[in-house]
């Protein structure tokens, strides 16, 4: 098969595939986001466990982040301002994975508390190896949403078509 082709192959699948990454990254997020809105303490008492954050702070990250996700996942699932969001999104993530590779380098005996609420467990209820691998797959995610944010069923594709139409409107009537 000539690169051409491949290519073009390529380009009538990209959006297609952006889309399926897009609702999941956006599902993702608004099921984390729910299931700690849901147990707001839960949420603090997760945030605290990492021992990252002063005092001061944790009780405002722990209440504030439920919801945060929640938004996030709906802007994904909506395809508004993809690009922007999926910095967003990639820089949330990034900082979930810090957080994970902290608690597990520093001894801390944790559940993340990435679908709910987290805070002490067992050490042989741990598992950061899943949860790093998890974060992995999140991560591609977001490379590839923010590498290639264009996808079908989107309002960002509606603006674009918007703004297309708005174009050749003043073009013809340039004519």
């Amino acid at each position: 098969m000539a690169s051409s082709s491949r290519a073009a192959i390529f380009r009538a699948w990209q959006p297609r595939i952006s889309l399926v990454v897009r609702l999941a990254a956006g599902v993702i997020m608004v099921i984390a986001g729910w299931a700690k809105a849901v147990d707001l303490p839960g949420s603090v008492r997760a945030v605290r466990a990492y021992e990252l954050l002063p005092e001061s702070l944790v009780p405002l990250v722990g209440n504030l982040l439920p919801f945060a996700e929640i938004v996030l996942g709906l802007l994904l699932i909506m395809g508004i301002f993809t690009r922007y969001v999926t910095a967003v999104y990639l820089a949330m993530i990034l900082a979930f994975t810090f957080g994970v590779i902290w608690a597990w380098s520093t001894g801390l005996t944790i559940d993340c508390g990435c679908f709910g609420a987290g805070g002490e467990v067992a050490a042989d209820q741990t598992n950061y190896p899943g949860h790093l691998l998890e974060r992995t797959g999140f991560l591609a995610l977001g490379v590839w949403l923010f590498v290639f944010p264009r996808s079908v069923l989107s309002l960002d594709a509606w603006r674009e078509s918007a703004r297309q139409r708005v174009e050749d409107a003043q073009a013809a009537a340039r004519a």
